[in-house]
């Protein structure tokens, strides 16, 4: 046996793992032609490890701690780092090996512990023991092009066509808004409307394309000000000239749906899953919608029902009624009532309630000072409660295959919460948009770096959040020490824990045991 790569019990795991069996058999092919070791026992960065030899005596007292640093981020993101092709992504490598070094520091320092570049600098060196000019960084960014963000988004593409078997079924895309630590807007950070609720601090927009296993393929940056369902069209335009996309489903949630963006799929011939805004269609449909009688259960167990309606020739509109939804959006909106209650007897200008768009749509405005709530439109609201729509051109695909689908949205909203919070992509502490999108750029190939490795760990061993395999690798430490007499080095690891053994065995890294020769 050459490789073990894991066990399965259901239909889906075996096939992740044959599609991450050929991926390996691939790479091995590649290590023979190219002459190069499959099986990875990287020379580490504080010298060539090896046994110690038996002639070798030392005294404990001798000894003396030099170091203590981190192992566990540079030997496995290290590792994967390489693997993924982000070695030298400038645009002229051969003259950016210097800032290509920077690069890759930059990058594990953002996945071990993200901080601004000032702290990332100090923490490489207070735990890794590495030491890097802060100047230098960020001339490294400065010379981040065009072709540096196409080189890093083909890596991200390639990788997830090597683990998927070579074929993307299911795209999903979303939008969100990272916030700058400062409130002076410029022609790229601009005030819009912001999903963290920052409406006074500026912002930019970032786009992203994930997998239906949450691996992220490519990602665009627009002016903060730049509505997410304009963004659509120019992010496809791009993926486009790197991927052949005529058998993809793309899914996007409702802040996607228009008729521009639905009209350009259904003109490019691409298939689609979209939410849609129910609430906005027209009377009549909102008439049959709202018709009990044109529902029929999803299932077996009888809870959730299911409407299909045409559209138009290509296109067809699925309602979905869930009990559970309808039990939060009713929970919701008693509240929002109760708050509106209370903020009415204490406001002393009633008519700033209606600023708030939550409330607004429960309250009628008589004169000009009078505000009450109308329990009419409460009423009509009640009957949209468990109600989502979705709208798609793939009108002979089983609706409950296209409800799976849709759900998976929540792959790309987790990217987003790793890459807000596990990697703190955001707040952003630069100002001009040359070192913004170098920040951006280099994030996000944190943020495949430990998509990569979630996988992995996943398909081949157990489910472990980015934040779990993180606090493991960090647990993966060593003493390096110095011998008086002879001046000679050692490693003394530390003991590990059985996450990390279990992540350095799935990457076929050698993990430190025992006391080691640094040479």
């Amino acid at each position: 046996m050459i490789n073990h790569v894991g066990t399965a019990d259901t239909k889906q795991k075996i096939d992740e793992l044959i599609a991450l069996a050929e991926a390996f058999k691939t790479e091995m092919r590649h290590a023979r032609l190219t002459s190069k070791q499959t099986s990875i026992y990287p020379e580490h960065r504080l010298g060539t490890l090896s046994d110690v030899q038996s002639n070798v005596h030392f005294h404990a007292s001798d000894l003396s701690e030099e170091n203590r640093c981190i192992l566990g981020i540079h030997d496995i993101y290290g590792h994967i780092y390489d693997h993924l092709g982000f070695s030298n992504p400038f645009s002229n490598p051969a003259r950016r090996i210097y800032s290509a070094k920077i690069l890759k520091e930059m990058v594990l320092a953002r996945i071990a512990c993200p901080k601004s570049k000032r702290a990332s600098v100090e923490f490489l060196s207070e735990k890794f023991g590495i030491d890097i000019d802060l100047d230098h960084v960020y001339q490294m960014m400065d010379k981040i092009n065009d072709r540096f963000y196409e080189n890093i988004q083909q890596a991200a593409l390639s990788t997830a066509l090597k683990l998927t078997g070579g074929k993307l079924r299911v795209l999903f895309y979303d939008a969100t808004t990272l916030y700058f630590e400062s409130f002076s807007e410029d022609a790229f950070k601009q005030n819009g409307y912001s999903k963290d609720m920052k409406f006074n601090q500026p912002q930019v927009l970032l786009a992203l394309f994930v997998t239906d296993h949450g691996l992220p393929v490519g990602y665009e940056l627009f002016p903060g000000a730049t509505f997410e369902g304009h963004t659509l069209v120019p992010v496809l335009e791009k993926l486009k000239k790197r991927y052949q996309l005529d058998e993809v489903v793309f899914v996007a949630d409702r802040g996607l749906f228009s008729e521009t963006n639905l009209s350009y799929l259904e003109e490019n011939n691409f298939k689609y899953i979209v939410g849609a805004r129910i609430k906005n269609t027209t009377k009549k449909l909102k008439t049959e919608i709202l018709n009990e009688k044109n529902y029929h259960y999803l299932d077996d167990k009888k809870e959730q029902k299911i409407a299909t309606f045409n559209q138009t020739d290509i296109r067809k509109l699925i309602v979905h009624h869930d009990p559970t939804r309808a039990k939060k959006d009713a929970y919701d909106r008693e509240k929002a009532i109760q708050k509106l209650t209370q903020k009415m007897g204490k406001s002393k200008n009633p008519k700033s309630l209606l600023n708030n768009f939550g409330y607004k749509k429960y309250i009628d405005v008589k004169g000009d000072t009078e505000i009450c709530i109308n329990h009419k439109k409460v009423d009509a609201d009640k009957c949209w409660d468990g109600l989502a729509g979705l709208v798609t051109n793939m009108k002979d695909c089983d609706p409950k295959q296209l409800l799976a689908h849709y759900r998976g949205l929540w792959q790309v909203e987790e990217s987003f919460r790793i890459n807000k919070h596990d990697l703190r992509m955001r707040p952003i502490f630069h100002w001009s948009p040359k070192r913004v999108q170098a920040h951006i750029g280099i994030s996000f190939m944190a943020f495949v770096c430990v998509r990569y490795l979630e996988y992995r760990v996943s398909v081949q061993s157990q489910k472990l959040s980015p934040e779990e395999i993180r606090k493991a690798l960090l647990q993966a430490q060593a003493s390096i020490l110095h011998d008086q007499k002879s001046g000679k080095r050692f490693l003394l690891p530390a003991k590990t824990n059985s996450n990390a053994q279990e992540i350095y065995r799935i990457m076929k890294i050698k993990m430190p045991k025992k006391i080691m020769a640094i040479k």
